[in-house]
Parts: structure tokens; C-alpha cells; sequence
């Protein structure tokens, strides 16, 4: 698989952002449903705390690739849902450092909504991989 970063502008830089990605040739793609914050016997973690639900929402988006053969840097588009744009973007470099780490510049989408499926979700991420 080829993979080639369209335009990040002057965002891309600073937000691990692009436009777009081209992938030529993809040998598997993986489309992810939205993941939240839940613990391991399925409850809301860290109930109020953004910093700590974008940790485990992450976290638990890599065991779902994990799971499937892929990594975070396979990830060509996230979308992020959050029902507190502010807290979300004040905390976003929490965000910055998993895609970083996994080194993963996706297209992205931030996007506040006005209820997720559980009132004590502030994030819920969902994605599209490739190969």
C-alpha cells in the first residue's frame, strides 16, 4: 500500500491534520464503529473527566485494530464527537499525544453533537483504516 498526505496546510503541522490521504492500492481496509470511554466490565470511564475518556476512548480504538491486524498509524480518518466542544479542544493535545506516538496523521473531524448514547459520554471517536 502507498500512502500519500494531501495538503495539511497550516494546520497540519500543529493539529496532526490532512486534508486528505490518497491510499493506492490498499490491501485491507478497516471501518470502525464509534468507540467510547468504557471500562472492562462495559461501564462509563472516567465519568466527568475529558483528558481520561479520550485516553481510554483511544485506547480502546487500538485493542479494536489490535484485534483486526491493524495499528493507530493505519488509521487514514478519525471522526470525534464530544458533547463539549470547549473541553475537547482545550484538552485536544491529550488527542495530539496518542497520534504522535502511534505516528498517525489522519483526516479528522471534530464535532460537537447534543447527546451521545450514554449521558456520561464526552467523546465518542470512530475511524477508517487501511492497509
Amino acid at each position: 500500500m502507498d500512502r500519500e498526505d494531501i495538503d495539511p496546510r497550516h494546520f497540519g503541522d500543529k493539529l496532526a491534520y490532512n486534508r486528505a490521504v490518497v491510499i493506492e492500492q490498499p490491501q485491507r481496509w478497516l471501518a470502525v464503529a464509534g468507540h467510547e470511554a468504557r471500562d472492562d466490565s462495559g461501564g462509563i470511564a472516567a465519568v466527568g473527566d475529558i483528558r481520561g475518556q479520550i485516553r481510554v476512548t483511544f485506547q480502546r480504538l487500538g485493542d479494536t485494530l489490535h484485534k483486526a491486524g491493524f495499528a493507530l498509524s493505519d488509521l487514514v480518518q478519525i471522526r470525534i464527537f464530544t458533547v463539549d466542544i470547549g473541553a475537547v479542544t482545550a484538552n485536544y493535545d491529550a488527542v495530539l499525544d496518542v497520534l504522535a506516538e502511534a505516528d498517525c496523521r489522519p483526516t479528522s473531524l471534530l464535532a460537537e453533537v447534543r447527546a451521545l448514547s450514554d449521558p456520561r459520554m464526552l467523546i465518542e471517536i470512530e475511524g477508517l483504516a487501511a492497509q
